[in-house]
Formats: C-alpha cells, structure tokens, sequence
C-alpha cells in the first residue's frame, strides 16, 4: 500500500476491475492496436504530464531502468516472471515503450508495471543509474522522490510511515494532505484503535477483529471480493511431504468449514483450488477432499505410518512431525494452529508451530526469507493475487525459489502443460479450460491444502469518503480520498 501510494503503475483496476490508465496513456489492447494481432509487440504510450517529485518528467527511460534492474541477477527480487517473457524493449522516444515478447503472454498488461501478484513499482533512472548496489540503497527505506499521489516524509521504525501530499501529482493535488501509516501488528490493537477514532481506517483485517467491530456506530466495514486464499502450504522438497499420499491424508484430516467457521464470520468461502470467485476463471463445480478423519487415517495406516506412543504415528523410525510456521501477530493464525493441532492429532500427525514476522516469512530467499528459503515443512499462507488469473509463478516447475513463487517446490508434467496451454493465447475460453485443468491437478496432488477464499476486509470511519479498494490494493484512487473534521 505504501509503495502504491508514492509511485504509479502503468496501468491499474479501478473498484469495478476494470483496467484502467495510470502513467500509461491509454490501456494497450488488441482493439486499440497497442497489442499486435499476433500478440507479439506490446506498445505503451505514456501520458506527458507526470513528474517526479524533484521537477524531472516520468519517462520512457525511467521504465527501462527499472526493467533492466529487474532482469539484473544481482539485484535481489522475489519473482521476474512475466518481465522474462520480454525479448527486448525499445524506447523509440521519452513517452514511448515498445515490448518485443519471447512469446504471446496474455497476463503482460497486468505484469508490466501493472497489478500482478508481484508488483512492480517504476523507479527514477536519474537517482539511481549510478548507484552500485540496488540491494543495499538508502532509496529503499527512504525514497527521496516519487511519482504517485504522496512523497516520503519519513519512517519511525516499528511505529508508522508518514506520508506527505505530492501537489504536482499528475492525477490531481491530494486532499488529504498527511496520511500516518501506523505499523500495528496485533489485530486485537488495531480493532481497538478504531472503535475509540484513534486511526480511521484499518486494512487487511483478520476475521474475528473484524466481526468484533460490527455493531460499532462509529466504523464503517468494507468487505471486498478479492484474489485471495488462505492455505496451508506443504514444502514438497522435505520428506515426508514429498509422498503425495500424506499430503492428501493431511487434507481429508482437515475441516475447512469449520476453520472458515470460527475465523471468517461470513466474510469467505470455502477453498478448494487457488482461484477464487474473484475471476472468470473460477471454477464453482470443482470440490477438494471433504473433511474425513477416519480416511486419513486409513491412507496414513496404509502408506506405513503406525501410531506410536502418544498416538503419533512413525514409519521407518521417523515421527510424522511438521514444522508448521505462521505470522506473529496474526489472531486467525493462532487460531488455526490451535485447531489444526487437534484435528491432525487426531489422525496421529505432530506439528511444531513457530510464528514469524510477515517481513521474515515473505522475504526473497537472499534475504533469508522463510517460504522462499524453504525453511519450513507446513505454513500458513495468505496470498493476494493479480487482476489476472495467471497463477503459473506459483505451480511452474520453473519458478521454484528464487526464479518465482513456486515455494511448495512441486513440479508435475501435467501442471507444466496446463499453464503452457493457459498462456499460449488471449482466447478467454481456451484459458479458461486450461485454468479449469490447473485447478484439478492442485486439487488431486494437494501441493497445498487451500483453506478459504477470504475478502479483503476493511474498517474506517464515516468520515472518509471515496475509499474504493479495487480487490488487489487500495491507492488507486487516493487522490480522491476525503476525510471530514470530526
């Protein structure tokens, strides 16, 4: 949200989730002529009267710096898919952008500085081409200048980010001139911090601090359909997790109602693959593992894992015991744990959770991130996809850690050929298919077991107005955020 604020994207959603311009002129499309027949050439004009905030114009050598650092292996970025499907790019003039793809690759206009599961800011060439290390640059934690509706004022470490209006914004002066982003890792403070008027508006919020704010006449609560799961993701690399036939007993032994039930108050629906009821490619015929104790346990029995004492079972000397990791500060997450201790339990599985912060959880693995070092066996994970359907970062066997987001480090045959059909055309009926053939390989080889598809939950005062959220985030309209006096 913080980087949203301070830098445009080239194309963005609106609350309707339409695609819509932001530094790009007009959206590139096949009807436009801004994507070739053949898919092949993509062409953004960009608009001519964006500025950083030191005065220099946004341009077309700004976006191709910030793909070169991108592509650069030295730099540390947690995904370059989408931006490795791009041969070269040209920049025939300041206001225009021309890429020549490898291959037709639908999703690019959500990819390309747009809104994809890993979005990508465009950064100042002229403040940066001449720095060493981009890993290790003062811009990272304060950038000195910025192109969106707000610029850097500062960062109180653990406490907030504050926020200044950017008056020469392209898409209008702010109204509200300062926004404090308050750091606050506990549900239970945020939901606090609302109910007395001390912040007004609170983000991604976990269900039961939502649902504790419901009667409150001072609150407002937005509930958003959105790109989200939250799952239980099995690192497929460690043994016994690579045996397909535990993964699966681990599903039957696993009651999403009622996790959905106790955490979500209304405000989800039941998992079963990782596209949600967001896109058009969600599959609403498609079913997951019902919850089945006594199957689980008969799969487990069969596959050689014998209860030992205490119940648990083992197989060859080694106890089936997972360490199971989980954000701190998260309400939902220890509520889990404690439920999925028991119901594993009871089919003889140990798990030995230990919490993290998001920042440790989520980190590139250079930087010793957990999911994506693969320090881990089960974890509970949230996930916030693009405008796009496009899952291939996630289930490709080419984007294990750290080319991509394939952090269960499965690779299947079939899973490689359903995201290759998938991304081999624009016709929304043939992806549509595929995504279908996705779904069910996710669903039949349980890389991961897929909890819920939660909204995006937020809770503000009525005295801002025009707060829009579009699904994915929250700033692409925050110009035009008001806030009345008390």
């Amino acid at each position: 949200m913080v980087d949203d604020l301070l830098f445009a994207k080239l194309v963005t959603l609106d609350a309707h989730q339409h695609h819509v311009p932001d530094l790009a002129a007009v959206v590139p499309s096949l009807a436009n002529g801004g994507i070739s027949r053949d898919g092949l050439t993509i062409t953004y004009r960009l608009r001519k009267n964006a500025k950083w905030t030191d005065g220099q114009p946004v341009t077309s050598a700004d976006v191709k710096y910030t793909y070169e650092q991108i592509m650069n292996p030295n730099n540390n970025v947690v995904s370059r898919h989408g931006f490795d499907m791009i041969r070269s790019l040209d920049t025939p003039d300041p206001y225009t952008v021309v890429l020549h793809m490898k291959r037709v690759f639908p999703p690019i206009v959500d990819y390309f500085f747009g809104e994809s599961d890993d979005p990508y800011d465009i950064l100042p060439a002229h403040v940066l081409e001449h720095v060493t290390n981009l890993n290790t640059a003062p811009f990272n934690a304060e950038p000195s200048v910025s192109d969106g509706p707000y610029r850097f004022a500062r960062w109180v470490r653990g406490d907030r980010i504050v926020l200044t209006a950017n008056d020469d914004y392209f898409g209008g002066a702010p109204t509200i001139r300062e926004l404090d982003i308050k750091l606050i890792p506990d549900s239970n403070t945020t939901a606090a911090q609302m109910r007395t008027g001390e912040s007004q508006l609170a983000i991604t919020m976990s269900g039961p601090s939502y649902h504790s704010l419901e009667n409150d006449p001072n609150v407002k609560l937005l509930p958003v359909e959105a790109p989200v799961y939250d799952a239980f993701m099995f690192n497929l690399a460690h043994a016994p997790l690579d045996d397909k036939t535990v993964r699966v007993a681990l599903a039957y032994a696993t009651d999403r109602a009622s996790i959905m039930h106790d955490n979500e108050f209304g405000e989800a629906s039941i998992g079963v693959g990782d596209l949600s009821p967001f896109y058009w490619a969600y599959d609403p015929n498609l079913k997951a593992q019902p919850y089945d104790p006594a199957k689980a346990k008969a799969l487990l029995q069969a596959d050689g894992w014998i209860p030992g004492p205490g119940g648990i079972r083992a197989k060859n000397g080694t106890k089936l015991s997972l360490l199971f990791v989980y954000p701190q500060g998260s309400d939902i997450a220890r509520n889990v744990i404690v439920e999925i201790q028991q119901m594993w339990r009871a089919v003889g599985v140990d798990i030995q959770p230990k919490s993290y912060p998001y920042a440790s959880l989520y980190a590139p693995a250079a930087d010793g991130g957990v999911f994506y070092g693969g320090k881990f066996d089960v974890g509970f994970y949230a996930w916030i996809s693009g405008g796009d359907p496009d899952d291939s970062s996630q289930w490709l066997s080419t984007e294990i850690p750290p080319a991509g987001n394939n952090v269960d480090r499965y690779i299947s045959p079939q899973m490689d050929a359903a995201q290759r059909l998938a991304l081999s055309t624009f016709d929304v009926a043939v992806r549509k298919r595929a995504s279908a053939q996705i779904e069910r390989l996710l669903v039949n080889d349980v890389p991961a077991i897929f909890l819920f598809y939660q909204k995006q939950r937020y809770a503000f005062t009525p005295a801002l107005r025009n707060f829009e959220p579009n699904g994915i985030g929250e700033a692409w309209n925050a110009s035009q955020w008001t806030l009345s006096s008390p």
